[in-house]
């Protein structure tokens, strides 16, 4: 069978192209590697951007706080697309039923870090999860097909077409492939590189990326990672800028407040971890709002609190730390969220479509799905009549199936769990809140050698039924493919702009690094270069 729009990931990027593309009548098919209420989205608690009241806000107000999030490396024109569309997204998730949280008739709205008012609509702070639930029951309705527990190996792509792509049947570790005239990726991003020290879901292993990078796509801004300034100490969950927009203080171990709660991240997380590493203990302080507060609005971050850090915060202060927590880069794309390769889009968090730049405001990535999701979907489903599919076995998943088998029989010589857990240490302390060129060149040094060793790795687990051993042998893999990227990128913007905090480069350089940083393989070798960004005045 070949459909008309294939989407991978079936995450709120993902749900809401596909129920934009069917929309428009295409045949719709959508992949994941779990299950749709599983997905990263269910992880964004805070809220929804949109200026819903122009007498106490306006939408130029939400785009000059995206762009000076940005610090300069966002597309103007994006952010100002997603910053009108936002109060029709808002109005359009409402009618389909997210229960959004009320102050009398009106959605209630509240202020996050970096804006100028209160903006981000919320859903007491299961924000993401609610806005995935809904899309979820819609796809549904709508009768779209889904196929979950199915992992992305490769995209088919001929002739600078893509065809279709190849996955790993979880269940049964058989390869198969899925033929579509037009494909979207919405499988996330790749923060769970730093794994404990990172936010993020299991999932979030920048399967996607890895597979655009090898189809040919260009990948951009790799190196921009964020960091929440708030995830528990010991387990690295997040604890929602929420309970910062509510009044939360942050106070060290003698209680002094030490920063302006609503920093942007990158500038608050760096006052952490500066706190952190001069040996002092950090703590979000939200006893002051009283537990009818609390239990009323920030529910989830409680019983967080209480299941992993065994501190109920109506009574005393959370301890916290920074935490990987959203990747600004990905597979770059255009305004039409079309790669460099015909017929295949990304959006979500595995796209760099130049809406965040250098740094992510709170509450515009929920807002991007939705409103680049429903671009994306559109797009696609228009594009997919100018594509012809011949249906056969492509190469593709020949090479595939043969690799899959090959995996099996793999010497194991090498344990690539105490590789993943050693290549997510050093990436925390090197590639993390702060970075100097020592440190980067000495990761690159480790994931290269970890990559010619990667022949030398295997498994242990020879069933072919559920067998979570390869699926994580194959993430692996990807991350360390990703990692090189990262680095190679890092390593070459001597500056320090948003998320990326150079300690031997303090200042940002407009001068020579006012540009998206380009990664791309030729020939199975990895090139670098940059763009200079599109004039935002």
């Amino acid at each position: 069978m070949i459909y008309d729009v294939l989407v991978i990931g079936s995450g709120g990027a993902g749900l809401c192209a596909a129920l934009s593309a069917k929309e428009i009548g295409a045949k719709v098919i959508v992949v994941g590697k779990s299950y749709p209420t599983r997905s990263q989205t269910s992880m964004a608690q805070g809220g929804i951007n949109a200026v819903l009241n122009e007498e106490i806000d306006s939408i130029e107000s939400h785009i000059e706080d995206s762009i000076k999030s940005s610090k300069g490396l966002c597309d103007k024109e994006i952010v100002e697309y997603v910053c009108k569309e936002a109060p029709l997204v808002i109005k359009w998730l409402d009618s389909i039923g997210v229960p959004f949280s009320r102050n009398g008739n009106f959605i209630a709205q509240r202020r996050l870090g970096g804006a100028k008012a209160d903006r981000a609509c919320y859903a007491q702070d299961y924000t993401g999860l609610k806005i995935l639930h809904t899309l979820y029951d819609n796809t549904i309705k709508e009768d779209i097909e889904f196929l979950n527990e199915h992992f992305l190996l490769n995209l088919i792509v001929e002739n600078g077409f893509v065809k279709g792509a190849t996955f790993l049947d979880i269940k049964t570790s058989e390869v198969k492939q899925i033929l579509a005239k037009s494909v979207i990726l919405a499988t996330g991003g790749y923060s769970k590189i730093y794994k404990n020290f990172s936010t993020n879901s299991s999932q979030a292993t920048g399967d996607g990326i890895a597979a655009a990078l090898r189809a040919g796509c260009k990948l951009s801004d790799m190196e921009f990672i964020q960091f929440h300034p708030t995830s528990l100490k010991k387990s690295s969950i997040l604890i929602s800028e929420a309970a910062r927009g509510a009044g939360g203080k942050l106070i060290d171990q003698n209680g002094n407040r030490f920063a302006d709660e609503l920093l942007t991240r990158d500038e608050l997380s760096r006052k952490i971890f500066e706190k952190i590493e001069q040996k002092n203990e950090i703590f979000l302080d939200i006893t002051h709002l009283g537990e009818e507060f609390i239990e009323k609005n920030l529910p989830q971050e409680r019983r967080l609190s209480i299941i992993y850090e065994g501190v109920d915060p109506v009574k005393e202060p959370i301890p916290i730390k920074p935490a990987a927590h959203y990747t600004m880069g990905g597979i770059d794309v255009d305004k039409n969220m079309q790669t460099n390769i015909k017929n295949l889009y990304a959006v979500g968090e595995c796209a760099n479509a130049k809406m965040h730049g250098a740094n992510r405001l709170g509450g515009n990535s929920l807002l991007e799905i939705v409103v680049l999701g429903k671009l994306a979907g559109r797009n696609a489903a228009l594009s997919s009549s100018k594509n012809y599919i011949e249906e056969k076995i492509y190469e593709q998943s020949i090479n595939d199936t043969n690799f899959i088998k090959g995996v099996f029989n793999f010497p194991n010589k090498i344990d690539f769990y105490e590789k993943r857990e050693f290549l997510s240490k050093i990436f925390y302390q090197n590639v993390g809140v702060k970075r100097e060129e020592m440190g980067l060149k000495g990761v690159l040094s480790v994931v290269r050698q970890t990559q010619r060793e990667f022949a030398f790795m295997g498994i242990k687990d020879r069933s072919p039924l559920y067998n979570t051993n390869l699926v994580e042998f194959i993430e692996f893999g990807n991350m360390i493919e990703l990692s090189e990227t990262i680095l190679v990128s890092a390593i070459s913007r001597n500056e320090s702009r948003g998320a990326h905090f150079r300690a031997d480069y303090p200042k940002q350089d407009d001068n020579n690094f006012l540009a998206h940083t380009l990664t791309w393989k030729e020939d199975g070798v990895l090139c670098a270069d940059f763009v200079k960004v599109k004039d935002n005045a």
